[in-house]
């Protein structure tokens, strides 16, 4: 569950270590200690695969989600609203006795929000529980980048996946995840991945200044891509050159997205304010992987990933506001339709 406040810069520096904008993991009694210093707060349901999920399933997509809630009223709430929302939970595990995780979401003036995490119930979901039944009948995984820090976890899920047949999706997350998950990172993306989402800082943390991973397929196989001389064009070619889909999202610019030779400049949905970028990249995916998975190109599945992200952005916390979904479905429709047309 996201709690969401404003704040302003000062309370970063004053209350807060670490990166402005990031993600760190932390205990819960840190959590309660800085909600004891805001003013309000906002509750919505979060968590990166899951409002990736929640977005394809309102655009239309038949969804489910695998992950571990819970046995407190907040798991009960969080379970609730994957129900009203049309996205199965019958693959949700429940701890018996720990409360449902939960994300505080401290978001500045300029849109910027700076997070911290306590994993509570999920933090205990075992790589032995997982298996390829959990994905049966599913036809494509998204992984959020946040599993990766738990890489025993991760390979599992990725294996079951594997061997249920799907094809596959990994958002990188943070940079702070990608800094500590690299050669896992390039690990499974030559053992192949579909499509990768990754925004510039992310993409800038995976191809730093001398990785121990050389780019696959780079003219230069000693070579890797210099932080200092890439550009999010060029780091969605050099993603691209492991054999899948890349999207690197530069926030109010666009993306870029690449396949092969090709490459696709996405321009940005227009915004009126920007209120709160939390969720907007997974909003972004899952607005790609909807209009994707119904076989729309690359330029149409990038512009509907534009549009939601940009809706995101307009609102508190991850969730849109139900109002917005009649104009955004009707815009999705209009998108494919001009496709197939």
């Amino acid at each position: 569950m996201d709690l969401l406040a404003h704040v302003d810069d000062s309370f970063l520096r004053e209350h807060v270590s670490g990166e402005k904008g990031g993600m760190v993991l932390v205990e819960d009694a840190d959590i309660a200690e800085l909600v004891a210093k805001l003013p309000s707060l906002a509750t919505v349901p979060g968590g990166a695969a899951a409002n990736t999920t929640l977005a394809a399933a309102r655009l239309g997509l038949s969804t489910a989600f695998l992950g571990k809630v819970g046995s407190d009223d907040t798991a009960a709430q969080y379970l609730a609203n994957f129900r009203e929302h049309g996205a199965d939970t019958a693959r949700f595990k429940q701890h018996p006795a720990l409360p449902n995780a939960r994300c505080l979401s401290l978001v500045t003036s300029d849109g910027q929000r700076t997070m911290r995490t306590h994993l509570g119930a999920a933090m205990t979901l075992a790589p032995e529980e997982i298996s390829p039944s959990d994905f049966a009948g599913v036809r494509h995984a998204h992984i959020e980048g946040y599993l990766l820090f738990n890489p025993a976890l991760a390979d599992a899920i990725l294996s079951a996946a594997r061997a249920a047949g799907c094809t596959l999706s990994l958002d990188l997350g943070s940079f702070e995840v990608v800094s500590v998950a690299r050669k896992w990172i390039f690990r499974q993306l030559e053992a192949g991945i579909d499509i990768v989402f990754a925004n510039e800082d992310e993409a800038r943390a995976l191809f730093a200044d001398n990785p121990e991973q050389t780019q696959k397929g780079s003219p230069d196989e000693g070579s890797a891509l210099a932080a200092s001389e890439s550009t999010p064009d060029k780091q969605a070619e050099a993603l691209a050159r492991f054999g899948g889909i890349a999207a690197v999202k530069i926030g109010a610019e666009g993306a870029w997205l690449a396949q092969g030779d090709s490459l696709h400049r996405i321009a940005p949905a227009p915004v009126s304010q920007v209120i709160d970028t939390t969720g907007a990249g997974d909003a972004w995916a899952g607005g790609f992987l909807y209009a994707h998975l119904r076989g729309a190109p690359l330029p149409s599945a990038g512009a509907l990933g534009s549009l939601l992200g940009a809706e995101t952005v307009q609102c508190l916390g991850a969730a849109i506001p139900a109002d917005r979904w009649p104009e955004i479905r009707a815009k999705a429709t209009e998108l494919l339709t001009q496709h197939s047309a």
